[in-house]
């Protein structure tokens, strides 16, 4: 048997055992899955894929011996595949009973979990009922307080209003005064300014009498003094 076919059916036999391995893995999974029903297909997937990998190589192994020269070899080979197929159908077994363990186990899971729901649901029931009339009586008393903290609140809002309108009177009575105020200032402010005008003009007739009264004067003095001039 030449050297490379040695080669390709060491590669092919290892790539069988790593299947057969990971079928076996898989399997043992599958047995041992306790949901949810998800999980238990992924694992149906996979173990799928690697039986269709291994029946494939298988077949590759069964078709190398078939094209051995030496019949002892074609023999070893093909025993090989034959011994590979076997035990991959008792793979196929084991899973198919893997498969029905699981799904009875789930079914079973299932069952008491809704039986578990259904006593919680009633136990919820029963509380509800029970818890009704405390609740109802609490919700009673906080409608009571609500409305006594209501109440409260109307009374302070009245206290408010009438605040209100004293304070706003009493800004009216402050504006109005404000409004005299101003008009006494105004017109204070007029007969000052009429007053200083009337000092100038007092000012002024008093400077002209004196000058008047001064070149009199000195025209009298001066037609004494000087006669002839």
């Amino acid at each position: 048997m030449a050297s490379s076919a040695d080669v390709h059916v060491r590669i092919c036999e290892q790539e069988i055992i790593k299947f057969d391995l990971e079928i076996k893995a898989l399997v043992q999974d599958v047995s041992e899955c306790t949901g949810p029903q998800s999980k238990l297909t992924d694992c149906n997937f996979q173990v799928k894929e690697r039986l269709n990998n291994l029946r494939q190589r298988i077949q590759d192994l069964e078709q190398m011996g078939k094209e051995q020269d030496k019949e002892s070899d074609k023999l070893t080979l093909l025993n090989k595949a034959e011994g590979h197929r076997k035990q991959m159908l008792s793979n196929q077994t084991a899973w198919r009973k893997a498969n029905l363990a699981c799904k009875l186990s789930i079914d079973k899971l299932e069952k008491e979990d809704l039986l578990n729901s259904e006593d919680m649901s009633i136990r919820h029931r029963k509380m509800t009922k029970e818890s009704l009339a405390e609740t109802s009586s609490g919700i009673t008393e906080s409608l009571m307080s609500i409305s006594r903290m209501m109440a409260q609140q109307v009374q302070q809002s009245e206290e408010t209003m009438s605040t209100l309108a004293t304070s706003s009177r009493t800004v009216l009575e402050t504006h109005e005064e404000f409004k005299a105020m101003t008009g006494t200032i105004q017109l204070g402010r007029k007969l000052i300014i009429k007053y200083n005008r009337r000092e100038i003009t007092d000012k002024l007739l008093i400077f002209l009498a004196l000058a008047l009264f001064l070149a009199t004067v000195l025209y009298i003095l001066k037609k004494r003094l000087f006669p002839f001039f």
